[in-house]
C-alpha cells in the first residue's frame, strides 16, 4: 500500500493517514513496525532497489562474456527506470528524503560492487585497457544514474530512454579495446 501511495502522490503527499487508512491497520500498528514516515519509506525505497538491482543482475547473469553481461545489467537497469513507481520512489524521491549522501551509499550498495566485478573481467578478458576499475566503475555509474534522472524528468520517458542507451553505448564501444 505505501509503495503505491508513495509512488503516485510522492513522498511529501503521502500523509500516513491515508498508509494506514488504505492499509487497514492501526497507526500503532504503523509504528509498531516502522518509526516514521521516513523509516517506512527507507523499507519501500530498499525494496524498489532490490527489485530493480535483481533485474540488472539477472540479465547480466545470463549473460557469459563480461562485455555482454554489462551491457545487459545496464539495459535491464534504464528499462526498470522506465517504471513510474521507481522514478518517483527511486529517483526522484530518494535523494530528497535521504539527503544525497545517504541516497548515494545506499543506492551503490546494490549496484556498484556487482559492475566493478565485470568491468574487472572485463579487463583481465582484455576486452578493456588496464586502468582504475574502482574509478571507472563510479564514473560509469554517476553516468547511468544520470541517465535514470533525465529519464524521470523527461517528458517523452521513451525517447529520453532511447537516447540515454544511445549515449551509454557509444560511451561503452569507447572503452572497448581495439583489435
Amino acid at each position: 500500500m505505501a509503495r503505491r501511495l508513495f509512488a503516485k502522490l510522492g513522498y511529501g503527499a503521502t500523509a500516513t493517514e491515508e498508509i494506514v487508512r488504505q492499509a487497514r491497520v492501526t497507526r500503532g500498528a504503523l509504528y509498531h513496525h516502522f518509526r516514521d514516515k521516513q523509516d517506512l519509506f527507507l523499507a519501500v525505497l530498499e525494496q524498489e532497489h532490490t527489485r530493480l538491482a535483481g533485474l540488472a543482475a539477472a540479465a547480466a547473469t545470463a549473460e557469459r562474456d563480461p562485455w555482454q553481461a554489462m551491457i545487459a545489467g545496464s539495459t535491464a537497469f534504464l528499462d526498470g527506470c522506465l517504471d513510474p513507481a521507481v522514478q518517483q520512489i527511486v529517483i526522484i524521491d530518494g535523494p530528497a528524503v535521504l539527503g544525497p549522501e545517504r541516497w548515494r551509499e545506499l543506492d551503490q550498495s546494490y549496484y556498484l560492487g556487482a559492475f566493478t566485478q565485470l568491468l574487472k573481467a572485463a579487463v583481465a578478458q582484455g576486452l578493456i585497457d588496464r586502468q582504475s576499475v574502482d574509478t571507472l566503475a563510479h564514473l560509469i555509474f554517476g553516468a547511468m544514474h544520470e541517465g535514470a534522472f533525465l529519464i524521470a524528468r523527461a517528458e517523452d520517458k521513451d525517447a529520453a530512454r532511447r537516447d540515454v542507451s544511445d549515449v551509454l553505448g557509444r560511451l561503452f564501444e569507447g572503452l572497448r579495446r581495439k583489435p
